[in-house]
């Protein structure tokens, strides 16, 4: 299965980059990709904000925007699958070209600009999810919404119902002004009507929030502080990021968000810092691509991770093998659980 999976990741390399992530969505819709359960096991079971993990490994937001591929992604080894970002009316998103390869870098650049179907769309097909697997959505707001914050707060409700949790994504550099929300004062009020809005719902699911990696270490104490505040149930730690440092071949200077390798050390020191500042959990994002950089995410103070880039050069195989050598590394050290591992390299982040 890797042979083929890596002969069709080599062609896919050969063509556009997001015609090739269309492809690439159409072939899991059709039943060409893994059809395996989460590997799981008792260090790997995890609970986070009340969702129970068979591993914590999971699919960032952005693969699959517009949730039309939910039933195998369920079924492609993630112990969660984050869909979306869904925005309350459709957007085309920015001009193309917007997706990047940097092949050398192991990375991605975009400048997408949240191009959804709308969350009437995305509702009607997270209404008809699998039942099994942990399922959410990352909620985002209009390019041309004169209230950005109630936006969050609009498709919360709207598909709130047919999700496991939800995602405040305040920290997408493709959308102007959006990063501007993430100011003491600005977060703080867009926070309250996000979970006024939830506890109006049948089924209080749980809200975390992504944050930019490209924070000072005062802005970061400044979200910790008003995320504790707010009763969240967590945040993601990070989005992409602006920095161009140290890349390498064409495309480097392309404007949007770098994901991928570059990312890793950037991403994981925020997480580290928020790990000291607060005790909500935090889900690691940023340059996952092996069993060690998840334990390394872990370490940090991270109780789950997320990958998304890394499936552009390692194909969906890479979630299973990431999740078996996690549960070695665990095993290695001594670890009976991963809870007990949480946070406990922070010292090296830091």
């Amino acid at each position: 299965m890797k042979a083929i999976e890596q002969i069709g990741l080599s062609a896919l390399r050969r063509i556009d980059p997001e015609t090739a992530h269309g492809l690439a969505i159409t072939a899991l819709r059709a039943g060409l990709g893994p059809k395996i359960a989460p590997f799981t096991s008792p260090r790997l079971r995890s609970d986070v904000a009340g969702l129970s993990l068979p591993n914590p490994i999971g699919l960032a937001a952005g693969f699959d925007k517009n949730a039309t591929a939910l039933a195998p992604l369920a079924r492609s080894g993630f112990g969660f699958v984050e869909v979306g970002a869904a925005t309350p009316r459709p957007q085309p998103g920015n001009t193309k070209p917007r997706l990047f390869r940097l092949t050398a870098d192991r990375a991605v650049i975009n400048r997408f600009g949240f191009n959804n179907d709308g969350m009437q769309v995305i509702a009607d097909r997270l209404a008809q999810r699998p039942a099994d697997g942990v399922i959410g959505l990352n909620l985002g707001a209009n390019k041309d919404s004169t209230d950005k914050a109630a936006d969050f707060a609009t498709v919360l409700a709207h598909c709130g119902p047919h999700v496991d949790f939800a995602t405040v994504n305040v920290s997408s550099p493709n959308t102007e002004k959006l990063r501007d929300l993430q100011g003491k004062a600005a977060l703080a009020a867009l926070l309250a009507g996000v979970m006024e809005t939830r506890a109006g719902m049948a089924r209080a699911i749980p809200v975390f929030l992504k944050i930019a990696p490209d924070l000072t270490g005062e802005e970061i104490a400044e979200i910790a502080e008003v995320a504790q505040a707010a009763g969240i149930a967590g945040i993601i730690a990070t989005n992409t990021t602006l920095d161009r440092t140290g890349l390498h071949g064409p495309h480097t200077q392309e404007k949007g968000g770098l994901s991928g390798q570059p990312l890793f050390e950037k991403s994981t020191r925020v997480l580290a810092q928020l790990s000291a500042l607060t005790d909500l959990p935090i889900i690691g994002v940023g340059g996952v691509a092996t069993a060690d950089q998840a334990y390394q995410k872990i370490r940090a103070g991270a109780c789950a991770v997320q990958l998304y880039t890394a499936l552009v050069y390692g194909g969906l195989s890479l979630v299973d093998d990431i999740a078996r050598g996690l549960d070695a590394l665990l095993l290695r050290d001594g670890f009976a659980s991963l809870a007990d591992a949480v946070g406990s390299g922070r010292a090296d982040w830091t």
